[in-house]
Parts: structure tokens; sequence; C-alpha cells
């Protein structure tokens, strides 16, 4: 039994993590209000999601070491109070930049909370009662999944800013529970850091990022040729191999090279860049829709209510299917769907029941490519003293697909000044994205050699 004591840091860190996983997706709703409150263009706005998932993704790895240098409480307090720091800058922003900012800070910090809760339920529950406290923890996802849009629909009709102020009474009150709660926890400064390795995958992200984000869909091979584009993707591209060999000598390094031996983990990988773009595409879909079906900002937000329903009920199922059918044959339908769902949504955009049903047949996919089977997959490939470099991995791969999607969906938009067939083009290609996730995952192996390469 989980005593009391467990009970209480077990509530205090999963919400702290539904906060910090809430405000990925709550803002999609909100993107039409702050785009005609700062009137920026939709190829400026969609910065309001990459810079926080950007400065997430960079958070995690920092604050994951920091923790192991300087204890746990100190730096989930840290990681709290910058996202407390960052709401309060985002919701007081007087222009656009300076929402941006604070949309960087909070990603920093949230980027930071779910690693060390995951590490606090390592150091305090005993290895029979970790696989249930990090499921709690695991299914925080979905719940905020669920709950982003809904709550946004419900309060954006006092102002974009409500979406952030509910964040400060919740951050106020984990901070002091952490305070009285949370153990001490132990410090350890012999461990290094791969600042460099940091550094660089920011840089190079955000290069590509913003070089993909300036081309003009409409002018594309002059656009690429432009100093807007073509200097940031030749950097991002030179940067790649550098931080490779970084990484091989790196002695703690962010991304461990060694795994990407193993054809399948370069295939899975593959699979998970498409999966980021995918998962960027679905936080645009309010403003697709009230552009499509002219829906209101809140009748708007509920759109993704069945996208989200159908990953939450999905990814417990395809847990229990994988055992049955295997990673590959899951990944290959999931794939489909999803693929199937972005071109429907693109084609009959103004037809609001096939639009749900594409929403479906969306989250559907995305519960296979999100969820467990990549998971599993990694797992089984990564020896066992590097399996939670695997793990990280996956989200790191993840949240690049995530930067370079957010970049890519609002360079379509604004290639056509927020018109209805700028999401249109923007789903089109993304769905092509997942044919080619598709057709990676016939590459991965079948159940019997899973099997086989586990034992």
């Amino acid at each position: 039994m989980v005593n009391q004591g467990q009970n209480r840091i077990l509530i205090l860190l999963f919400v702290g993590v539904f906060m910090g996983s809430l405000d990925i997706g709550i803002v999609g709703p909100a993107l039409p209000s702050i785009q005609s409150f700062f009137t920026v263009d939709e190829r400026i706005l969609s910065w309001v999601f990459t810079i926080y998932i950007l400065f997430f993704m960079m958070g995690t790895p920092v604050m994951a070491k920091l923790s192991d240098i300087y204890g746990r409480k100190a730096v989930y307090i840290l990681d709290i109070l910058l996202f407390t720091i960052g709401s309060v800058v985002t919701i007081s922003s007087i222009s656009f930049e300076m929402l941006l900012v604070g949309r960087a800070i909070q990603g920093l910090g949230a980027g930071g909370i779910f690693p060390v809760a995951n590490a606090f339920i390592g150091d305090i529950f005993p290895p029979e009662k970790r696989g249930g406290a990090l499921g709690i923890l695991s299914s925080v996802w979905g719940w905020s999944s669920v709950m982003g849009p809904l709550l946004g629909g419900l309060l954006l009709q006092y102002g974009w800013q409500w979406l952030f102020i509910i964040n400060l009474p919740i951050t106020i009150a984990v901070i002091v529970g952490s305070l009285y709660i949370l153990p001490r926890g132990e410090r350890n400064p012999r461990i290094t850091f791969d600042w460099l390795g940091i550094i660089l995958l920011g840089v190079t992200v955000t290069f590509l990022a913003y070089g993909i984000n300036q081309i003009d869909t409409n002018n594309f091979i002059s656009s690429i040729l432009s100093w807007d584009v073509l200097p940031y993707l030749v950097l991002s591209v030179i940067f790649v191999p550098i931080l490779w060999k970084i990484e091989n000598k790196a002695q703690n390094p962010l991304i461990q090279v060694d795994l990407f031996r193993s054809r399948e983990v370069k295939l899975v990988n593959s699979i998970m860049v498409g999966t980021g773009l995918v998962q960027a595409s679905t936080v645009f879909i309010p403003a697709f829709v009230i552009t499509s079906l002219a829906f209101s900002s809140q009748e708007a937000s509920f759109m993704l209510v069945p996208l989200v329903l159908t990953m939450a009920l999905g990814a417990p199922v395809i847990g229990r299917l994988l055992d049955k059918f295997g990673s590959r044959n899951i990944m290959l339908i999931g794939s489909l769907a999803m693929a199937v769902g972005l071109f429907t949504a693109s084609m009959f955009s103004e037809t609001f029941y096939i639009l749900i049903a594409a929403s479906i047949l969306i989250g559907v996919g995305m519960s296979t490519t999100i969820g467990s089977p990549p998971r599993y997959i990694m797992l089984v490939e990564s020896p066992p003293s590097e399996r939670a470099s695997g793990q990280a991995l996956l989200n790191i791969i993840t949240s690049i697909g995530q930067l370079v999607g957010g970049a890519l969906v609002g360079a379509f938009i604004g290639s056509y000044a927020g018109e209805l067939v700028g999401y249109q083009y923007a789903y089109l290609f993304i769905g092509l994205i997942a044919v080619a996730m598709t057709l990676l995952a016939t590459g991965l192996k079948s159940k019997e050699e899973q099997l086989r390469s586990s034992h």
C-alpha cells in the first residue's frame, strides 16, 4: 500500500505536471484571439506555440541534470516558479515580443517539471509501486489534452489572458505545498553537464524552424533561395554533423548517438519526427475551423474535443493490443488512419460532420504513434543501462518534429494570408508526412522478431 505521505507527494507532482502539459494544448483555442489582440500575421502567430516547445525541449535535459546535481526539491520549485513568472509575463504582455518571452520562460519551467517529477517517483517509491505511480503521472497527458480545449472554450469568453491567469493560483499552491511536503533530496556535484550539446541543439533547431517558417509556398523555389530562408537552412544542416561529433565525445551526452546504430531506432525516431509534425498541426485546428466554418473562437475550441477524446480513450486500448499484435502492425494502422484523417480534413474542410470524422481518425493515429508502441520499441532496442536515455531521445526527437511542424504550418497559412486554402495545403502536406510514416512503419520488426530481440 502507498502511505499517506507518498500519496500527498504524488498529488503534488500530478498537479505540477498537469499544469505544464496543459499549456502546450490550451494555447490552440487562444491563437485567433491572440492574433486579433496583437494584430500579427499567421506566420508570426505560430511562434506562440513554437517558442514554448523549443524551450520545453531545452528545459527537459537541463532541469533533469540540475535536479541530479542540486536535489529534486529545489529544482522542482524552480521549475514551478519559472512557469509562474512566464505566465505573469504572458498575461501582462503589451507587445507580441513580450508574449513570446513569457511563453519561452513558461516552456523552460514546464520542460523541467515532468522529468523531475519522474525522478522523484524513482527516489521515493519502492520498485513494486513505481509502475503505478508513473502510470498516474503519464495519464496527465491524456487528461490535459481533453481539458485543454474544454477549458480554453470556457475561459475565452472572458479574454485570452484567462487561459494563463488560471495557472497562477495553482502554481502558488504547488510552490507552498512543495516547500512543506517534498523531501529535501540529495546533491551530487560530481555529475557533468553537456552544455555544449544543449546550446547547439537549441541553435540548430531554432535556425531550422525559423528558415522553414519564412518559406513562401506560393513562390517556393525563389523563397528557398532568399536571404530570409537559405542561410538559416544551410546553418542548421552544417550544425547537425558538428552536434553529432560533440555528442559522440561527451561524457554524459544529451543525445545518446550510440542508439542510432540500431536500424529499428533510426526508423522509430524518423516516425517520431512525423508524429511531432502532426501534433503541431492539431494546435491550428481551432483557427482552421474559424476560417472554414465561420465558427466563433469559443465554438472552434470545442472542435479539438473529438480528437483528444479519441487519443485519451485510445491510448489504454492500444497498450492492450500491443502485446497481441506487435508494434509494427499497430503503428502501420495508426499512421494510415492519421493520413486518411489529414487528407479528409484538407479536402472536406467546409463539412462539419466529415471534419469530426477526420479528427477522430487523426486521434486514432496519434494514440498509436505517441503512445506505448514507440516506447516499447525503444525499451527493446536500448541496452538496460541506456533505457532512460532511449526514452529521453524519443521526447527530444518528437519536440524537434513539433517545432518544425509549428513553423511549417505557419509558413503555409502565412503564404496565403490566413485564407482557407493555406490551411488546406498545410493539412494536405502533413497528410503526405503521415503516408511517409506508414511506409517507414513497414520496415519495423514483426512481433516475433521483437520478442527474439528482447530475450
